[in-house]
């Protein structure tokens, strides 16, 4: 499967995604949150297909300054899609419609009591991109054929844990879980497996 941005890719990995066995985390007590990993074309004229990473803005309270992907609580009522979009609109000032969601991939149940969904969606114009300056520092095109390398993931073990600590080298930059979880398991879809993710560890500095 390539990753180039393009009718064809966007038909196959909807197909993969309408028929991902999602697993639901049954862990009593967490939050539903939901993240979108917004899929467009890479800023660099390769034609390829990216996703849109932030870097959070240094004011905000929780996790300030770290790489997220747009997200947040699910209020009363909303379904993990509606979140998605909503949170999009707020931070990046995407309107997407419902119809541009490829999809939903696992539940990641996180050490600060969030179960985190990852929804998949279609960016069709990236021009549409306003961040909203109170909760985003930096918008980035992360290109997925970048993400398809051996070299690109690692996974340590750390004293604190018994499980596997995962993280993503994305140029000169270390992205960990939840953030590395949720696209590694992008990216092992893309290349035709089904991987869970929800027993990959976060580093200690995140388990707040």
């Amino acid at each position: 499967m390539t990753c180039r941005f393009d009718a064809a890719f966007r038909q196959e990995l909807s197909g993969r995604l309408q028929t991902f066995p999602r697993s639901v985390h049954p862990q009593a007590g967490l939050m539903a949150a939901a993240v979108a990993i917004t899929l467009g074309a890479a800023d660099d004229g390769s034609g390829q297909a990216a996703f849109l990473l932030t870097r959070r803005a240094a004011t905000l309270r929780a996790h300030a300054g770290q790489w997220a992907l747009p997200g947040g609580r699910c209020d009363p009522g909303e379904t993990l899609e509606v979140a998605a979009l909503r949170e999009l609109e707020e931070e990046l000032g995407l309107t997407l419609p419902p119809e541009n969601i490829l999809g939903v991939l696992d539940d990641y149940p996180t050490r600060s009591g969030y179960a985190i969904a990852p929804v998949v969606a279609w960016l069709d114009d990236p021009g549409q991109i306003r961040p909203n300056p109170d909760e985003v520092a930096s918008v980035h095109h992360i290109r997925l054929d970048g993400l398809m390398a051996d070299h690109a993931v690692d996974f340590e073990t750390i004293p604190e844990s018994p499980r596997q600590v995962i993280r993503l080298l994305i140029g000169d930059q270390h992205i960990h879980a939840p953030t590395a979880a949720l696209i590694y398991q992008l990216r092992e879809l893309v290349a035709g497996r089904v991987t869970r993710v929800a027993e990959l560890d976060q580093p200690v500095f995140a388990w707040r």
